[in-house]
């Protein structure tokens, strides 16, 4: 019987193919149809599409080339409707690899961040201390992560947006931010929240706190050890102080308290903070304006990337003309607009650095702790009547109770992000404990 290879065989052959075979083996794939070459690309996982693109300009140039059906397909096959609906692809020029990679960033964190919540709670307040216990408990972890994940990925969302903003708002208002303006309601957390609809904007409410506190509690020592042991522990330092927390959140955002929640020993924590917290109070001068008189090191590295677009690519240079791969340049021009500089995912990571400017905008605005989020998500609830007294809000306890019952809430959606063995999005095992003596 004759053996027909599937796309899923074609596709890992780029991978895996000898280095003698190589060449033969890109000249047959680029000869086939547009349609075959998407219908091979789309099934490659978003991990292998990136390396892919870094084979050669042409591997690059192909796929970003067939970007928006690849990505469209990632789209409506391996992303949660929660994600989508909170960041929708809105025409056929906005399903872009920066796109489904900022999808898969949010995610990422919010599943990292979920898992680690989890076992802090394990420990924390479920007290299941050993090795046993913790694994009777297993299926309850389990269930709160599956429902905390859509819920941190929101949070996600709003930090991101409120940021976002924060910073138009102050500028829109001639430098006068939140500080110096009265209000009843916060207007800018109000214009987030009003993209969620009731049963998530209930939700997120009831579970913020527990976030939150979980975070707040990792950056603090134990209360519970005296000081001669707090002394050989090197606990020593006090907790950082509320405004320190609040521009983690609104500046750094989830991404920034999930990489200082995997610091292990709470000495190093704290360092890492004061380390952070001081780089965007006194943040290195700005270096993206370019002197008019480039330097020598400048002016070599500009003339090299010039080089790199006009040359001969680098795997077909030594080769005869007769062996060179085909030429994309029927489909996309080889020069200084070249995709290979040109891409989606130049334009960077969601909540990525500010510059000087709007770090010392937000920082002189910076809300209080206890003022994030609560007072306005409470105030809209009760308003759009999803609840009628503040009392029909769960609180604490019964947030948890509800987190890890069997008929617990449900967000409508039953897709679990990491829980299939994506080893990638799970966070190291022991991230949560403290370092021995």
């Amino acid at each position: 019987m004759l053996f027909v290879p599937s796309p899923w065989h074609l596709a890992n052959l780029v991978r895996y193919v000898p280095p003698c075979h190589r060449q033969s083996f890109q000249q047959l794939f680029f000869a086939l149809p547009n349609e075959l070459q998407v219908h091979i690309l789309k099934i490659l996982s978003l991990h292998d599409l990136l390396d892919l693109r870094t084979v050669s300009r042409s591997w690059h140039t192909l796929v970003t080339l067939h970007e928006a059906p690849v990505v469209r397909y990632h789209l409506a096959h391996h992303i949660p409707i929660y994600a989508l609906r909170l960041y929708p692809s809105r025409d056929a020029t906005s399903a872009t690899l920066h796109h489904l990679c900022g999808l898969w960033h949010r995610l990422h964190v919010a599943a990292k961040l979920s898992r680690l919540i989890c076992e802090w709670a394990t420990k924390e307040i479920f007290l299941r201390t050993t090795e046993a216990r913790r694994l009777e408990f297993a299926p309850q972890s389990e269930r709160m992560y599956r429902r905390l994940v859509p819920l941190v990925f929101t949070i996600f969302h709003f930090f991101e947006h409120y940021r976002q903003l924060h910073i138009k708002y102050i500028n829109d208002h001639d430098g006068h931010g939140l500080l110096h303006t009265p209000y009843t309601l916060n207007p800018i957390e109000t214009r987030v929240m009003s993209m969620y609809d009731d049963a998530t904007l209930l939700r997120v409410h009831e579970v913020f706190p527990l976030v939150i506190a979980s975070f707040c509690r990792r950056l603090r020592p134990p209360t519970y050890i005296g000081r001669v042991e707090r002394s050989l522990r090197g606990y020593l330092r006090d907790k950082p102080a509320d405004e320190v927390h609040s521009a983690i959140l609104c500046i750094g955002g989830l991404r920034q308290v999930e990489k200082l929640w995997e610091v292990k020993g709470y000495g190093a924590r704290r360092t890492a903070v004061d380390v952070w917290y001081n780089s965007i109070v006194r943040p290195p001068p700005d270096t993206t304006k370019r002197p008019a008189a480039a330097s020598k090191s400048d002016r070599s590295f500009m003339s090299i990337k010039r080089k790199k677009a006009n040359a001969i690519e680098d795997d077909d240079a030594d080769k005869p003309a007769a062996e060179a791969r085909p030429s994309l340049s029927d489909r996309a021009s080889v020069g200084s607009s070249s995709l290979v500089f040109n891409t989606s995912l130049a334009s960077g990571m969601p909540m990525g650095p500010l510059n000087a400017t709007s770090l010392a905008l937000l920082l002189a605005d910076m809300p209080v702790l206890q003022q994030i989020w609560s007072p306005t998500a409470e105030a809209l609830i009760l308003e759009r009547k999803v609840v009628e007294r503040p009392q029909d809000i769960n609180r604490n306890t019964q947030v948890l109770l509800e987190l890890i019952r069997e008929d617990g809430f449900e967000m409508g959606d039953d897709w679990s992000y990491g829980t299939a063995g994506h080893d990638s999005v799970m966070p190291p095992s022991g991230s949560t404990e403290d370092d021995a003596l």
